[in-house]
Protein backbone atom coordinates (compact mmCIF):
# COMPACT_ATOMS: atom_id res chain seq x y z
CA UNK A 1 0.00 0.00 0.00
CA UNK A 2 2.64 2.11 0.67
CA UNK A 3 4.13 1.90 -3.18
CA UNK A 4 0.28 3.10 -4.55
CA UNK A 5 0.94 6.60 -3.20
CA UNK A 6 3.33 7.94 -4.95
CA UNK A 7 2.26 5.62 -8.44
CA UNK A 8 -1.27 7.38 -8.22
CA UNK A 9 0.81 11.16 -7.57
CA UNK A 10 3.01 10.16 -10.62
CA UNK A 11 0.00 9.93 -12.73
CA UNK A 12 -1.62 12.90 -11.70
CA UNK A 13 1.37 14.60 -12.55
CA UNK A 14 1.65 13.02 -15.81
CA UNK A 15 -2.03 13.94 -16.42
CA UNK A 16 -1.55 17.64 -15.56
CA UNK A 17 1.12 17.85 -18.18
CA UNK A 18 -0.53 16.21 -20.96
CA UNK A 19 -3.26 18.64 -20.72
CA UNK A 20 -1.00 21.66 -20.25
CA UNK A 21 1.40 20.88 -23.48
CA UNK A 22 -1.49 21.51 -26.29
CA UNK A 23 -1.84 24.83 -24.70
CA UNK A 24 1.70 25.51 -24.55
CA UNK A 25 1.79 24.77 -28.73
CA UNK A 26 -1.27 26.43 -29.53
CA UNK A 27 -1.02 29.96 -27.66
CA UNK A 28 1.74 31.41 -29.76
CA UNK A 29 0.54 30.22 -32.74
CA UNK A 30 -2.95 31.75 -32.25
CA UNK A 31 -1.11 34.89 -31.36
CA UNK A 32 0.77 34.68 -34.63
CA UNK A 33 -1.86 33.55 -36.64
CA UNK A 34 -4.21 36.25 -34.94
CA UNK A 35 -1.61 39.58 -35.92
CA UNK A 36 -1.26 38.21 -39.59
CA UNK A 37 -4.91 37.61 -40.20
CA UNK A 38 -5.43 41.41 -38.90
CA UNK A 39 -2.50 43.20 -41.46
CA UNK A 40 -4.65 41.20 -44.05
CA UNK A 41 -7.53 42.21 -42.89
CA UNK A 42 -5.91 46.07 -42.97
CA UNK A 43 -7.18 47.66 -45.95
CA UNK A 44 -6.23 52.00 -46.78
CA UNK A 45 -3.98 52.04 -44.55
CA UNK A 46 -2.47 55.84 -43.87
CA UNK A 47 1.01 56.72 -45.13
CA UNK A 48 3.87 55.69 -42.42
CA UNK A 49 4.32 58.52 -39.84
CA UNK A 50 7.52 60.10 -40.81
CA UNK A 51 9.38 62.00 -37.88
CA UNK A 52 10.71 65.18 -38.28
CA UNK A 53 13.27 67.39 -37.28
CA UNK A 54 12.78 71.13 -36.80
CA UNK A 55 9.43 71.90 -37.27
CA UNK A 56 9.23 73.59 -40.74
CA UNK A 57 5.97 73.84 -43.13
CA UNK A 58 6.01 75.30 -46.86
CA UNK A 59 3.40 77.43 -47.31
CA UNK A 60 1.86 76.15 -50.77
CA UNK A 61 -0.62 78.14 -52.61
CA UNK A 62 -3.52 75.89 -53.55
CA UNK A 63 -3.94 77.66 -57.12
CA UNK A 64 -7.65 75.87 -57.42
CA UNK A 65 -9.12 76.77 -53.60
CA UNK A 66 -6.76 79.86 -54.12
CA UNK A 67 -5.66 79.47 -50.41
CA UNK A 68 -2.38 79.01 -48.75
CA UNK A 69 -1.85 75.83 -47.07
CA UNK A 70 1.01 75.09 -44.13
CA UNK A 71 2.31 71.76 -45.27
CA UNK A 72 4.65 69.70 -43.38
CA UNK A 73 8.17 69.46 -45.32
CA UNK A 74 8.12 65.64 -45.15
CA UNK A 75 3.96 65.63 -46.32
CA UNK A 76 4.83 68.07 -48.71
CA UNK A 77 7.90 65.81 -50.19
CA UNK A 78 5.25 62.87 -50.52
CA UNK A 79 2.34 64.73 -51.98
CA UNK A 80 4.61 66.16 -54.70
CA UNK A 81 7.08 62.78 -55.32
CA UNK A 82 3.14 61.29 -56.17
CA UNK A 83 2.62 63.80 -58.66
CA UNK A 84 5.79 64.41 -60.33
CA UNK A 85 7.19 60.57 -61.08
CA UNK A 86 5.26 57.59 -61.46
CA UNK A 87 5.01 54.81 -58.45
CA UNK A 88 5.89 52.58 -60.96
CA UNK A 89 9.40 53.54 -61.11
CA UNK A 90 12.43 51.92 -58.99
CA UNK A 91 12.59 52.36 -55.65
CA UNK A 92 15.95 54.24 -56.30
CA UNK A 93 14.89 56.68 -58.37
CA UNK A 94 11.94 57.64 -56.28
CA UNK A 95 14.32 58.47 -53.82
CA UNK A 96 16.44 60.29 -56.02
CA UNK A 97 13.67 62.11 -57.43
CA UNK A 98 12.19 62.84 -53.47
CA UNK A 99 15.88 64.38 -52.50
CA UNK A 100 15.27 66.63 -56.09
CA UNK A 101 11.83 67.86 -54.37
CA UNK A 102 13.34 68.75 -50.80
CA UNK A 103 16.21 70.41 -52.36
CA UNK A 104 14.31 72.39 -54.59
CA UNK A 105 11.90 73.14 -52.06
CA UNK A 106 14.61 74.17 -49.30
CA UNK A 107 15.91 76.24 -51.47
CA UNK A 108 12.85 78.16 -52.88
CA UNK A 109 12.16 78.87 -49.07
CA UNK A 110 15.57 80.07 -47.84
CA UNK A 111 15.28 82.53 -50.98
CA UNK A 112 13.62 86.29 -50.35
CA UNK A 113 12.38 85.97 -53.63
CA UNK A 114 8.84 84.60 -54.31
CA UNK A 115 8.20 84.61 -57.23
CA UNK A 116 4.45 83.63 -59.04
CA UNK A 117 3.32 83.35 -55.32
CA UNK A 118 0.72 85.23 -53.60
CA UNK A 119 2.46 87.15 -50.27
CA UNK A 120 3.00 84.48 -47.36
CA UNK A 121 3.17 81.53 -50.05
CA UNK A 122 6.34 79.90 -50.77
CA UNK A 123 5.63 78.03 -53.79
CA UNK A 124 2.35 77.21 -56.19
CA UNK A 125 1.17 73.17 -56.29
CA UNK A 126 0.87 73.77 -60.08
CA UNK A 127 4.04 73.09 -62.62
CA UNK A 128 5.42 76.65 -62.22
CA UNK A 129 7.24 75.00 -59.03
CA UNK A 130 6.16 71.37 -58.38
CA UNK A 131 3.05 69.79 -58.55
CA UNK A 132 1.52 69.05 -55.25
CA UNK A 133 -1.35 67.11 -53.94
CA UNK A 134 -2.78 66.37 -50.52
CA UNK A 135 -3.25 62.45 -48.89
CA UNK A 136 -6.95 62.92 -49.19
CA UNK A 137 -6.43 64.54 -53.20
CA UNK A 138 -4.32 60.95 -53.69
CA UNK A 139 -6.96 58.86 -51.97
CA UNK A 140 -8.90 60.20 -54.84
CA UNK A 141 -7.04 60.18 -57.86
CA UNK A 142 -5.47 56.60 -56.98
CA UNK A 143 -8.35 54.55 -56.03
CA UNK A 144 -7.95 50.98 -55.78
CA UNK A 145 -4.10 51.41 -56.01
CA UNK A 146 -4.21 54.13 -53.41
CA UNK A 147 -1.75 51.69 -50.55
CA UNK A 148 0.28 50.49 -52.61
CA UNK A 149 1.27 53.69 -54.27
CA UNK A 150 1.41 55.59 -50.86
CA UNK A 151 3.34 52.84 -49.01
CA UNK A 152 6.22 53.20 -51.55
CA UNK A 153 6.31 56.78 -52.41
CA UNK A 154 6.10 57.37 -48.68
CA UNK A 155 8.89 54.51 -48.31
CA UNK A 156 11.42 56.61 -50.77
CA UNK A 157 10.77 60.04 -48.78
CA UNK A 158 11.67 58.14 -45.45
CA UNK A 159 14.70 56.59 -46.44
CA UNK A 160 16.01 60.07 -47.35
CA UNK A 161 15.04 62.64 -45.15
CA UNK A 162 16.93 64.81 -43.72
CA UNK A 163 18.93 65.07 -46.57
CA UNK A 164 19.15 67.25 -49.68
CA UNK A 165 21.70 68.18 -52.59
CA UNK A 166 24.09 70.72 -52.04
CA UNK A 167 27.05 72.26 -54.16
CA UNK A 168 29.65 74.47 -52.19
CA UNK A 169 27.41 74.08 -49.21
CA UNK A 170 24.05 75.59 -50.43
CA UNK A 171 20.91 73.90 -52.35
CA UNK A 172 21.21 73.29 -55.79
CA UNK A 173 18.93 74.64 -58.02
CA UNK A 174 17.33 70.75 -58.78
CA UNK A 175 16.08 70.71 -62.25
CA UNK A 176 14.43 67.86 -63.19
CA UNK A 177 12.07 66.74 -66.44
CA UNK A 178 10.88 63.56 -68.09
CA UNK A 179 12.97 61.99 -70.69
CA UNK A 180 16.19 62.69 -72.49
CA UNK A 181 17.42 62.91 -76.40
CA UNK A 182 20.65 60.09 -74.80
CA UNK A 183 22.01 63.32 -73.20
CA UNK A 184 21.05 66.40 -70.67
CA UNK A 185 21.14 69.91 -71.57
CA UNK A 186 23.91 72.44 -70.15
CA UNK A 187 21.50 74.28 -67.97
CA UNK A 188 22.87 77.50 -70.50
CA UNK A 189 21.86 76.52 -73.51
CA UNK A 190 18.00 76.68 -72.18
CA UNK A 191 18.11 79.08 -69.82
CA UNK A 192 20.25 82.40 -69.04
CA UNK A 193 22.18 81.00 -66.33
CA UNK A 194 25.01 78.94 -66.21
CA UNK A 195 25.56 76.63 -63.33
CA UNK A 196 27.96 74.35 -62.62
CA UNK A 197 26.40 71.05 -61.49
CA UNK A 198 23.93 71.26 -64.52
CA UNK A 199 26.33 70.26 -67.57
CA UNK A 200 25.29 68.11 -70.08
CA UNK A 201 25.88 64.53 -69.11
CA UNK A 202 25.02 60.97 -71.34
CA UNK A 203 21.66 59.60 -70.68
CA UNK A 204 21.53 56.46 -72.66
CA UNK A 205 18.85 54.80 -70.10
CA UNK A 206 15.87 57.08 -72.29
CA UNK A 207 16.19 55.74 -75.64
CA UNK A 208 13.79 52.83 -75.92
CA UNK A 209 11.37 54.34 -73.00
CA UNK A 210 7.94 55.49 -73.79
CA UNK A 211 8.63 59.45 -73.63
CA UNK A 212 11.58 58.90 -75.79
CA UNK A 213 10.08 59.60 -79.64
CA UNK A 214 6.76 61.60 -80.52
CA UNK A 215 5.40 62.77 -83.88
CA UNK A 216 3.50 65.56 -84.51
CA UNK A 217 1.14 67.29 -87.36
CA UNK A 218 -0.22 71.26 -87.66
CA UNK A 219 -1.86 72.43 -90.11
CA UNK A 220 0.48 75.00 -92.62
CA UNK A 221 -1.84 78.18 -90.80
CA UNK A 222 -1.62 77.17 -87.54
CA UNK A 223 2.25 76.81 -88.27
CA UNK A 224 1.96 80.26 -89.26
CA UNK A 225 -0.18 81.39 -86.85
CA UNK A 226 2.65 79.80 -83.73
CA UNK A 227 5.12 81.35 -84.87
CA UNK A 228 4.15 85.01 -86.65
CA UNK A 229 5.63 84.18 -90.31
CA UNK A 230 4.54 83.39 -93.09
CA UNK A 231 5.86 80.32 -95.39
CA UNK A 232 5.87 80.32 -99.28
CA UNK A 233 4.32 77.55 -101.37
CA UNK A 234 7.56 75.47 -101.60
CA UNK A 235 8.41 72.46 -99.45
CA UNK A 236 11.58 74.52 -98.07
CA UNK A 237 10.56 75.72 -94.06
CA UNK A 238 13.49 76.88 -92.90
CA UNK A 239 16.94 75.40 -91.20
CA UNK A 240 18.10 74.94 -88.10
CA UNK A 241 21.14 77.37 -88.22
CA UNK A 242 23.12 75.57 -84.82
CA UNK A 243 22.69 72.79 -82.38
CA UNK A 244 23.82 72.67 -78.53
CA UNK A 245 26.64 70.17 -77.59
CA UNK A 246 23.07 67.40 -76.60
CA UNK A 247 22.50 67.81 -80.22
CA UNK A 248 19.20 69.58 -79.57
CA UNK A 249 18.38 72.93 -81.58
CA UNK A 250 19.88 76.24 -80.39
CA UNK A 251 18.57 78.28 -83.53
CA UNK A 252 16.82 77.54 -86.60
CA UNK A 253 15.40 80.41 -89.21
CA UNK A 254 11.97 80.05 -90.44
CA UNK A 255 9.76 82.24 -92.64
CA UNK A 256 12.57 84.75 -93.12
CA UNK A 257 13.21 84.66 -88.87
CA UNK A 258 15.39 83.70 -86.41
CA UNK A 259 13.89 81.62 -83.43
CA UNK A 260 15.73 80.09 -80.63
CA UNK A 261 14.90 75.86 -80.10
CA UNK A 262 12.95 77.30 -76.46
CA UNK A 263 10.96 79.59 -78.69
CA UNK A 264 9.81 77.09 -80.96
CA UNK A 265 9.34 74.66 -78.27
CA UNK A 266 7.32 76.73 -76.65
CA UNK A 267 5.32 78.48 -79.61
CA UNK A 268 4.59 75.04 -81.11
CA UNK A 269 3.71 73.14 -77.91
CA UNK A 270 6.58 70.50 -78.58
CA UNK A 271 7.76 67.61 -76.18
CA UNK A 272 11.34 68.56 -76.58
CA UNK A 273 14.07 71.33 -78.55
CA UNK A 274 15.26 67.97 -80.29
CA UNK A 275 13.13 68.61 -83.45
CA UNK A 276 12.69 67.81 -87.01
CA UNK A 277 9.75 69.17 -89.35
CA UNK A 278 9.09 68.81 -93.13
CA UNK A 279 6.19 70.03 -95.20
CA UNK A 280 3.82 67.10 -96.74
CA UNK A 281 1.10 69.49 -98.32
CA UNK A 282 -0.65 71.55 -96.07
CA UNK A 283 0.59 69.58 -93.05
CA UNK A 284 3.87 70.05 -91.03
CA UNK A 285 5.06 67.38 -89.95
CA UNK A 286 7.53 67.38 -86.73
CA UNK A 287 9.64 64.94 -84.62
CA UNK A 288 10.91 64.89 -81.73
CA UNK A 289 13.19 63.06 -79.20
CA UNK A 290 13.15 63.25 -75.74
CA UNK A 291 10.56 64.76 -73.29
CA UNK A 292 11.40 68.49 -71.54
CA UNK A 293 13.41 71.06 -71.05
CA UNK A 294 16.58 69.06 -70.67
CA UNK A 295 17.90 70.10 -67.65
CA UNK A 296 19.01 68.70 -64.50
CA UNK A 297 18.07 65.09 -63.83
CA UNK A 298 15.99 63.26 -66.82
CA UNK A 299 13.20 61.10 -64.47
CA UNK A 300 13.00 57.95 -67.32
CA UNK A 301 17.04 58.12 -67.25
CA UNK A 302 17.26 57.59 -63.49
CA UNK A 303 14.27 55.04 -63.34
CA UNK A 304 17.01 53.07 -66.48
CA UNK A 305 20.13 53.47 -63.85
CA UNK A 306 18.22 52.36 -61.24
CA UNK A 307 17.13 49.25 -62.92
CA UNK A 308 20.95 49.01 -63.82
CA UNK A 309 21.53 48.33 -59.88
CA UNK A 310 22.45 52.09 -59.10
CA UNK A 311 21.87 53.64 -56.03
CA UNK A 312 20.10 57.00 -55.82
CA UNK A 313 23.47 58.66 -54.74
CA UNK A 314 25.06 57.64 -57.76
CA UNK A 315 21.80 58.60 -59.86
CA UNK A 316 21.67 62.11 -58.60
CA UNK A 317 25.54 61.98 -58.54
CA UNK A 318 25.28 61.57 -62.09
CA UNK A 319 22.81 63.82 -63.38
CA UNK A 320 24.00 66.70 -60.91
CA UNK A 321 27.63 67.05 -61.25
CA UNK A 322 30.07 67.85 -58.54
CA UNK A 323 27.18 67.93 -55.72
CA UNK A 324 26.74 66.46 -52.49
CA UNK A 325 24.20 64.54 -50.35
CA UNK A 326 24.05 66.91 -47.10
CA UNK A 327 22.03 67.01 -44.10
CA UNK A 328 18.91 69.63 -43.96
CA UNK A 329 19.39 70.15 -40.17
CA UNK A 330 21.28 73.65 -40.56
CA UNK A 331 19.11 74.68 -43.24
CA UNK A 332 15.99 73.91 -41.48
CA UNK A 333 17.13 75.67 -38.44
CA UNK A 334 17.59 78.91 -40.57
CA UNK A 335 13.88 78.15 -41.89
CA UNK A 336 12.98 77.92 -37.89
CA UNK A 337 14.46 81.22 -37.32
CA UNK A 338 13.23 83.47 -40.18
CA UNK A 339 9.71 81.72 -39.40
Amino acid sequence: MKQIKPIIVLVSVLFVLILLIPSMLVIPFSDKDVGKLAEERQSNPEPPQIASGPTVEVAVHRVSAQKIENVPLEDYVVGVLAQEMPAKFEIEALKAQALAARTYVVRHMLSDQKIGVPEGADVSDTINHQVYKSIEELKAEWKGDYDWKIQKITQAVKETQGQILTYNGEPIDAQFFSTSNGYTENSEDYYKNAYPYLKSVESPWDVDTEKFYDQMQLPVSDFEQKLGIKLGNGKDIGKVTARTGSHRVATVEVGGKSFTGREVREKLGLRSTDFNWERKGNVIVIQTKGYGHGVGMSQYGADGMAKAGKSYKEIVEHYYQGVEVSSTENFLNKLTVKK
